[in-house]
């Protein structure tokens, strides 16, 4: 099976190793991974700014990149996956790029709902020995419905023991632009994710999305909060 790898910005640029992560699960399971290098931005960033001429020339890039081929397109972000899925078809309406966006939408999968949903696979293999809670980025749970396919995941792996928190559900207070024009109120956000997860006894906060691992992150490093960060790409992984 020929995977097309769509890496978001904030994994190009700031957590490679989480591509390189979800490459090696990938493999496992006998895909053929491709890497489109001239790939950049899915325009998201623009979109939720009001730029919208802008981000319609980024996607016009992105649906080029993407849409010549008929293969499966995996990306590690549900917030991307999600943008994609949701507003291309708004922001490419009775335009020329309207095919192209169809057909990318049905290829277009974020990465733990791939291995549940088309590979059928719940158990990688994997193994880490801690406590940990998981976090659902809006994007994932609102705009792809992804929910329960993390969790049966990180359910078979060996040695994670999986705790809920009160807040799973919450928003994170990262939002892109969000959180640099709403700067307390987003600081307020993190802090109630922050103390949900810290409620469980958790070692560490998983997510399938770095840019609310980024901002969670952020938070428990400047307030001295003994938990790590993973993305569920680094998690499953991990210990083979």
């Amino acid at each position: 099976m020929k995977v097309d790898l769509f890496i978001p910005c904030f994994v190009d640029q700031m957590f490679p190793e989480t591509g390189f992560n979800m490459v090696k699960v990938l493999e496992k399971f006998n895909c053929e991974v491709q890497y489109n290098t001239q790939q950049t931005c899915c325009g998201q960033p623009a979109f939720n700014s009001g730029y919208w001429d802008e981000a319609r020339k980024i996607g016009k890039k992105f649906l080029k990149d993407f849409s010549e081929h008929d293969h499966y397109i995996v990306a590690p972000s549900g917030s991307c996956t999600g943008y994609v899925r949701n507003y291309y078809q708004k922001l490419f309406e009775n335009s020329a790029e309207h095919n192209a966006v169809k057909k990318v939408n049905v290829h277009l999968f974020e990465f733990t709902e791939f291995l549940v949903n088309v590979l059928h696979v719940t158990d990688v293999g994997a193994a880490l020995n801690m406590k940990a809670t998981y976090h659902d980025g809006c994007g994932s749970l609102r705009e792809c419905n992804i929910k329960t396919q993390p969790r049966q995941l990180l359910e078979h792996v060996n040695g994670l023991e999986l705790t809920e928190m009160k807040e799973c559900e919450t928003c994170c207070g990262f939002g892109g632009t969000f959180a640099v024009k709403y700067e307390p109120i987003s600081t307020g956000m993190a802090y109630t994710k922050v103390k949900s997860a810290v409620e469980t006894g958790a070692e560490c906060i998983i997510s399938s999305d770095l840019s609310c691992l980024m901002h969670i992150d952020t938070y428990i490093q400047k307030q001295g909060v003994k938990m790590k960060t993973m993305h569920i790409a680094d998690v499953l992984a991990s210990g083979w």
